[in-house]
């Protein structure tokens, strides 16, 4: 018996309070712990990883036959056969003018791809003899990753605020987030202005010095599957051709079929200069990420004789790219991208029953298989629950408690209040599978908006 809190002392977790479920084993969309209990995998892992399911035996053998071969090789003096047909697999997938004009970076985790991708856009500048241009412009309520520089780059007020005296903090805009628009505008009369707000910044920055600006096609765990309405990174596409800034897109999240597109850019007709993606790559079998850029970004690199500065002793790892390659093959072979478009779209119909349905629930948007919804205290205006209730944590307990797994999210109120969750299921859920989720997250509710609002 490994569930109790003594047993689980010698590891750090994510809470400090409660025992961990110990999950024994997983198939399809199910996790099972060691006393048995089943629960419906509705995050994908942890937000929006396990794309494929679990379990999927041709992901296990890819690897298990690289492992036999070799495991490891110095990525600092070797390649190996995965790394390099993996690279061109997503030569092949990458979106509009990437498409085989493209090269790729293989690093571990969304952080790191995050990470180098902003080294790339650096380098790519100082290769061009503009060396003042480093700053990076992201979003507010935007989230990029974990490590302490990204961590200035990103505008996810809660994870940044206890690091705030360490960091390089750099320059942020509002998000593009319809529901609450920071502008107090309505969509489309409001002519994009979260968009065009962009240039505003790129100009009181100084072009001279603005390097990239980062964004997230769905807006993840800092506001619970929000999407750029339409138009949104065209308007973008065209201030940073403009000002000569380069469009990182972040596609941790949305990449790899989970909005029913190979990159989740794709559904804005866009081209980014960079991509950093992870999670849904290898489906969460093995760490893996990828930053991909342009080919005339890396020819522009390549030409200073100035090697790639980053990376880590695991990049390019061959049985993680094996993996990747694998899971590849399985989104295509089922033809997850088509499964996700169309039970996506069965999702989101489902979830806004919640908002029909109960009086703490103002809003669900998603796209694709990235799905989220949003608590209010009212629904008329807005107002969010006092964030000493903890509504998102408590839901979801409450959910995991009935056998679903979801995300909680927080702070989409200027980042200090405000209660969303990611409903983010892999891409081979089937619809009564979702109609099983739905019924639980609505059983979850009532018991929640009793105790709120009693």
């Amino acid at each position: 018996m490994i569930e109790d809190i003594e047993s689980q002392k010698y590891v750090v977790h994510r809470s400090w309070r409660k025992p961990f479920p110990v999950i024994e084993r997983a198939e399809g969309i199910y996790l099972y712990d060691t006393q048995g209990k089943r629960y419906i995998d509705g995050a994908a892992g942890s937000s929006v990883v396990v794309n494929i399911g679990h379990g999927v035996r041709s992901v296990i053998e890819a690897m298990y036959r690289q492992s036999q071969k070799v495991c490891f090789a110095a990525p600092h003096l070797f390649t190996n056969e995965a790394q390099i047909r993996l690279g061109q697999i997503v030569a092949e997938h990458a979106p509009g003018e990437m498409r085989n004009n493209c090269r790729t970076w293989f690093g571990t985790t969304g952080t790191d791809a995050v990470d180098s991708a902003v080294r790339v856009a650096r380098q790519y500048f100082l290769a061009k003899g503009k060396p003042s241009k480093y700053v990076v412009i992201a979003r507010w309520q935007g989230f990029h990753g974990n490590n302490l520089f990204v961590t200035g780059v990103h505008g996810h007020v809660s994870r940044r605020k206890s690091y705030f005296p360490m960091y390089v903090n750099m320059p942020k805009i509002p998000p593009a987030y319809c529901y609450r628009c920071p502008f107090e505008l309505n969509y489309p009369e409001c002519r994009l202005k979260c968009a065009r707000s962009l240039e505003t910044m790129i100009n009181q920055t100084g072009a001279e010095n603005v390097a990239a600006f980062i964004a997230e096609p769905v807006v993840g765990a800092a506001l619970g599957a929000v999407p750029a309405p339409d138009g949104y990174f065209e308007v973008i596409r065209e201030i940073c051709d403009k000002h000569d800034v380069l469009f990182i897109a972040d596609e941790v999240m949305t990449g790899w079929g989970r909005i029913g597109r190979w990159f989740g850019i794709e559904e804005w007709n866009v081209t980014p200069d960079i991509i950093a993606t992870a999670k849904g790559m290898s489906s969460g079998y093995t760490p893996i990420s990828a930053t991909i850029a342009k080919e005339e970004i890396w020819q522009a690199i390549e030409e200073t004789k100035v090697p790639m500065l980053a990376g880590h002793t695991l990049n390019q790892n061959p049985v993680s790219c094996a993996g990747a390659i694998a899971a590849i093959q399985y989104v295509e072979d089922e033809r997850l991208l088509e499964k996700s478009r169309d039970n996506g779209a069965y999702l989101l119909a489902r979830l806004k029953e919640l908002v029909d349905e109960f009086e703490i629930v103002g809003d669900a948007r998603g796209k694709g298989l990235m799905c989220g919804f949003e608590f209010v205290k009212d629904k008329e205006t807005k107002e969010p629950f006092d964030p000493a209730l903890k509504v998102s944590a408590r839901y979801e307990m409450a959910c995991l408690e009935r056998g679903l797994s979801l995300f909680m999210c927080f702070g989409c109120v200027e980042g200090v209040a405000g209660d969303m969750m990611l409903v983010t299921p892999p891409l081979i859920i089937t619809r009564p599978q979702i109609d099983e989720m739905i019924e639980i997250m609505k059983d979850a509710l009532i018991e929640l908006q009793g105790e709120l609002l009693s």
